[in-house]
């Protein structure tokens, strides 16, 4: 029992890892939001293409590195857990974070160039608004399927 405990952390060890730094994406991404958000309220006018472009760069890593990194990894563990019902809930959960994955990307569109981004950002603030409601579901929906499809085959640790 306790060389399947080694091995599993052996295994799995890396995906803990790898969620651990996306998490860390996750903070510093919404750290560049925040200060984003801040800007506009403070003077919408002063907000230049440069902050929305470094915002829009960290939410466009953050949401591929779930998409292309997090997301693979976490079903390969389910699988080789033989976890079914897991595999069917985050089949589910994946339908569910494709909206937010397309509104994020209609909102690099909208600013993806000077040109765009001068004749939109008198609506920057109501994307930023739309922005934190979606991303607020996404990071439920995520954090639903880190426990659904990971945590359930972590080991757990002995009380001190």
């Amino acid at each position: 029992m306790l060389e399947n405990c080694k091995n599993a952390q052996e295994r799995w060890g890396g995906v803990h890892s790898l969620i651990d730094r996306w998490l860390e994406q996750r903070r510093t991404f919404l750290i560049s939001f925040i200060e984003l958000k801040e800007a506009c309220d403070a003077e919408l006018e002063g907000v230049d293409k440069a902050r929305i472009d470094t915002f829009s760069e960290l939410l466009m890593d953050y949401i591929s590195a779930g998409h292309f990194e997090i997301y693979p990894e976490l079903a390969k563990e389910a699988k080789a857990f033989e976890d079914e019902s897991a595999l069917a809930i985050a089949d589910k959960l994946l339908e569910r974070l494709e909206m937010s994955t397309a509104m994020v990307l209609e909102f690099d569109e909208d600013y993806a160039s000077v040109e765009r981004c001068q004749a939109h950002i008198a609506r920057l603030p109501a994307w930023l608004d739309r922005l934190a409601k979606g991303l607020t579901e996404r990071f439920a929906l995520e954090d639903q399927l880190i426990a659904r499809l990971h945590a359930a085959h972590s080991p757990q640790k002995a009380p001190l």
